[in-house]
């Protein structure tokens, strides 16, 4: 197996093209290109409830993010139809991009060797990214907590909560 990526601030964030829960393709390009922010985070399931909790808390402070510029996207590799029923079920006003292939995980060096009760087994890292303008990486985190996870974000990009 070849060496986990672990990408840090100043890193040029890896570029991605990868569609979401309604097969639109997104380009980070394309955004960086708009002078946008982008936070990409990386969770391990949908409908979980881990991850429901932090897709929940990215939903309620969507309107600060993107009143800075700031797009948010989630990745798992769930499907697109598991992706659109967990949208809906927790009305997500932000893109799920499906990645069941790993490319976008193992680019962010996310889908990492993981330990549970002395079972080690490969699974995602909950991480998360910020990519700034420039296409650089001003914040990258391994291994987050889901709990209280966006507010130490925001208090960390300058946003208060």
């Amino acid at each position: 197996m070849s060496e986990t990526v672990q990408l840090a601030p100043g890193d040029h964030a890896p570029r991605f093209t990868v569609p979401d829960e309604d097969g639109n393709e997104h380009q980070l390009q394309t955004y960086l290109d708009d002078g946008k922010t982008v936070i990409l985070y990386f969770y391990p399931k949908d409908s979980t409830p881990g991850c429901t909790k932090q897709a929940c808390d990215f939903r309620d402070n969507m309107n600060r993010l993107n009143g800075e510029g700031i797009m948010v996207f989630g990745v798992s590799k769930d499907s697109g139809k598991s992706h659109r029923r967990f949208v809906e079920k927790q009305s997500l006003n932000f893109p799920l991009l499906v990645d069941e292939d790993l490319s976008l995980h193992n680019a962010y060096g996310t889908w990492r060797l993981k330990k549970n009760y002395g079972r080690e087994y490969m699974g995602c890292a909950r991480s998360t990214f910020v990519i700034q303008p420039d296409g650089t990486l001003g914040w990258a985190r391994y291994n987050v907590k889901a709990t209280g996870h966006v507010g130490m974000l925001m208090r960390e990009l300058g946003l208060g909560e």
